[in-house]
């Protein structure tokens, strides 16, 4: 079992690393196989067809992000602070992983499952509600004002999502974002995260 999940998560390590060089679209079942050395029939095993590995490497990546949220959920410090700190661990998850929602023009039908769909709107109900809970215990804390935590932290969220599609849509039309567009989110997301924090009091 233990070993089944060693191989599990190498696969899924290695479609990580050629999606992010390749962009999925671009990624074939097969050349995953090729980069670890395992056969195919062993891939789909682990993973019958691309949709599923894909759902697998979204699965990781949000695993290892609330991981990293999850524990300073409720760290002795303001809630400005808290927040800071949850947009560069986010801004840095785009950094790594934005070439994974890139289209590369033919759209892979692979990104558009209900599957996949269903599952991100898990794991943003999953955030939306991480937020709802730190924007509770400020309350609680007497940090801020009473509210709906959930509408807030939606709204929030929402917000900081604004500010990266504009940046993007905006920017210099490259394939990927330069050091200096990365960091006009950073600060903008961080600028406007203050602002509204300094709302809610």
């Amino acid at each position: 079992m233990v070993e089944t999940d060693k191989k599990r998560e190498a696969i899924i390590e290695g479609a990580i690393k050629r999606f992010i060089h390749y962009g999925i679209n671009k990624t074939t079942m097969n050349e995953i196989a090729e980069d670890l050395s395992v056969s195919k029939p062993s891939l789909y095993y682990y993973f019958p067809d691309k949709n599923s590995l894909v759902l697998g490497v979204i699965e990781k990546i949000f695993n290892d992000y609330f991981e990293m949220v999850e524990k300073d959920k409720f760290a002795d410090i303001s809630l400005e602070v808290c927040m800071a700190g949850f947009i560069e661990i986010r801004h840095r998850f785009f950094q790594k992983y934005y070439m994974l929602h890139l289209s590369g023009g033919s759209p892979d039908s692979s990104l558009n499952s209900e599957e996949l769909k269903a599952h991100f709107m898990k794991m943003h109900g999953k955030n939306i509600q991480l937020h709802a809970d730190i924007f509770q215990n400020a309350i609680n804390k007497g940090e801020i004002a009473d509210m709906e935590v959930y509408k807030t932290a939606e709204l929030y969220l929402d917000s900081l999502a604004g500010i990266t599609s504009l940046c993007i849509l905006h920017g210099n039309k490259e394939l990927f974002p330069s050091k200096k567009e990365m960091k006009n989110i950073l600060e903008r997301q961080l600028s406007l995260s203050g602002i509204f924090i300094k709302g809610l009091k």
